[in-house]
């Protein structure tokens, strides 16, 4: 059982993580297979932002680099990291299970088939961040629909039964068009794997509207994901909705991990390692949790993506064998952990 801490802890832990998550911001800016130095990074910055006169240190070519290739790069890690990690301790709060993640209710499966439909037939290149966007909110919205139908209730026991079933429906669906156009299966996984490759600012400009709006609901609804914490019928009695709760956590939560998803793939177990970390020096309250992911979930995408480009160069590894190699064996303790405390 993980104690709560004292309320200091979250101001100094936000301050660590925060030097954390600013630190792999500029090891992401920095390292690549042209590498910047720091000294120059923070005088482009200084000249760009705050008008301070630079000598001479950046290319012109390595100024493109810093501004149109890695800064988009690292920003896009600290949003789909953060909403990852966000996200992940949004669905452990409202299905009170440790090992709930973003996929969880069929994000991933359906994101998967709307980028499998856009890949296979052919479609416009543009078009398949938000098939994936619409494929991952159409699945969570079937499972959802499924798992209130059941006779067995709003239970989140048939909700997460829904997500299996509905899970399952659009993998086979996925695998069956996957198969109609064997030319187009590289792209598929590769897409699958995960990937932090941008064209510039598109990708984030493209998902920063749907990342604010669902991170905001969930910072919203911190304090109220620890009433959930009590119980159902200790939450109703303390006046909370706690089906309406878990209805606008879980479409904030789904909202993020689309969002997330259309320009990055499937990236797996961030929302698992980041939450349960933090969860094991913070404690548990989601007061502290859901805003200290934000910045963890960041730092830690960046520097897995870091990895990715670094360990292969000049080639990339996909950014989900990076989080698949950390995440699997933590996964495994995490399960170990849960089940000497059930």
């Amino acid at each position: 059982m993980v104690r709560a801490r004292p309320s200091r802890l979250p101001v100094t832990w936000l301050l660590g993580i925060g030097a954390v998550a600013l630190m792999a911001v500029v090891i992401g800016i920095a390292v690549g297979p042209a590498s910047l130095s720091v000294p120059d990074i923070l005088g482009a910055f200084g000249e760009r932002w705050l008008g301070i006169e630079a000598s001479p240190g950046l290319s012109q070519s390595q100024t493109a680099i810093l501004w149109e290739i890695r800064l988009p790069r690292v920003v896009l890690g600290m949003l789909v990291g953060g909403g990852l990690a966000a996200s992940g301790a949004a669905y452990q709060g409202v299905f009170r299970n440790p090992l709930a993640d973003p996929f969880l209710l069929g994000v991933a499966a359906g994101a998967g088939l709307g980028a499998t439909i856009g890949i296979v037939f052919d479609l416009n290149r543009s078009l398949v961040p938000l098939l994936a966007f619409v494929g991952a909110l159409a699945g969570v919205g079937a499972a959802y629909f499924l798992g209130y139908s059941l006779r067995t209730g709003r239970s989140t026991g048939a909700l997460l039964l829904a997500g299996v079933a509905v899970a399952a429906f659009l993998t086979a669906t996925q695998t069956y068009l996957q198969q109609l156009n064997a030319d187009a299966l590289r792209e598929v996984y590769a897409w699958i794997l995960g990937r932090l490759t941008t064209t510039g600012w598109h990708e984030v400009r493209l998902a920063l509207p749907y990342l604010a709006v669902g991170i905001a609901v969930l910072v919203a609804y911190r304090r109220t994901l620890d009433v959930l914490a009590l119980g159902d019928e200790e939450a109703t009695s303390l006046g909370v909705n706690v089906n309406q709760v878990r209805t606008i956590v879980i479409a904030a939560a789904t909202l993020v991990t689309a969002s997330a998803v259309a320009v990055s793939g499937l990236i797996a177990f961030v929302g698992i390692i980041v939450p349960h970390i933090l969860r094991l020096v913070v404690g548990t309250s989601y007061r502290r949790l859901i805003p200290l992911s934000i910045l963890a979930g960041g730092a830690f995408l960046v520097l897995a993506d870091v990895m990715a480009r670094s360990v292969q160069q000049p080639a990339e590894l996909p950014i989900g064998v990076i989080t698949a190699f950390i995440g699997a064996p933590f996964f495994v303790l995490v399960l170990r952990t849960a089940g000497r405390t059930t």
